[in-house]
C-alpha cells in the first residue's frame, strides 16, 4: 500500500488538496487556520515521499529569489493595470479578496513565513510537479501544475488570483527546475508576498 501511494500520490493528494482548499476558503473566520492547516497536511507526504531540492549556496538562493520574487510582483502589478484599463471590473474583486483574507497581524505573516508559503511551494512545486514528470515531460509538468495551483485558488471566488496563481505557478516552475533549488522559490515567493501587501499593495 505504501509503494502504491509513493508511485501514484497525485490520485490520492490532489483530491485531497481541493477538498482542504475548499475548506479553507468557506469560512473567511477561521480561514487562517484552516489554510495553515492544509498546507501542514499536504506538504507532509511531500517531504516523505519527493526527493526536496536544495542544490545552490545561500546567498546564491537569497538573490535570485529577491530577483524572481520581484518579477513576480511586477508582473502582476502591470497584469492589475492592465486590465483596469479594460471594462473588466478588476478593482472590485482584489478589494474584496483583500478584505476577506489579506494579513493584518503579525501571527498572519509568521504563519506565512514558516508554514503556508514553504508548504504552497513543498507541495505544488515539489511534490505536483515532481509527480506529473512521471507522465509528462517537465515543461508540461510546469503548466499543468500552474493551472492546478491556480484553480485550487479559484475555490476562494477570486478570478484574478487563479491568473496570478498560474502565472507565479509557472515562474517559480521554471526556477525550481532550473536552480534545483527549494529555498530559491520559497524566498521569490515571499518576496512577492512581501511587496504585495506590505511594501507596494495595489492601488485598489
Amino acid at each position: 500500500m505504501i509503494n502504491f501511494f509513493k508511485q501514484h500520490t497525485l490520485i490520492f493528494m490532489l483530491p485531497l488538496a481541493f477538498f482542504l482548499y475548499n475548506l479553507a476558503f468557506e469560512n473567511t473566520s477561521i480561514f487562517w487556520y484552516m489554510y495553515t492547516f492544509a498546507m501542514l497536511t499536504l506538504m507532509s507526504p511531500a517531504i516523505i515521499f519527493v526527493k526536496i531540492y536544495d542544490e545552490l549556496v545561500t546567498w546564491k538562493s537569497l538573490i535570485y529569489g529577491l530577483g524572481y520574487g520581484t518579477l513576480l510582483y511586477g508582473l502582476i502589478a502591470i497584469g492589475f493595470q492592465l486590465l483596469l484599463l479594460t471594462p473588466i471590473d478588476v478593482a472590485g474583486p482584489v478589494k474584496s479578496f483583500l478584505s476577506d483574507f489579506s494579513p493584518f497581524s503579525i501571527w498572519h505573516y509568521l504563519l506565512l513565513m514558516f508554514i503556508i508559503v514553504p508548504g504552497e511551494e513543498i507541495f505544488w512545486r515539489g511534490l505536483v510537479q515532481q509527480k506529473l514528470k512521471q507522465y509528462l515531460s517537465t515543461s508540461w509538468s510546469i503548466l499543468v501544475s500552474s493551472i492546478l495551483f491556480g484553480s485550487a485558488l479559484a475555490l476562494g471566488n477570486f478570478w484574478p488570483g487563479v491568473w496570478a496563481g498560474i502565472a507565479a505557478g509557472l515562474v517559480l516552475g521554471l526556477l525550481y527546475e532550473w536552480k534545483k533549488s527549494l529555498p530559491v522559490i520559497i524566498i521569490a515567493h515571499l518576496v512577492m508576498i512581501v511587496l504585495l501587501f506590505l511594501v507596494l499593495p495595489l492601488p485598489v
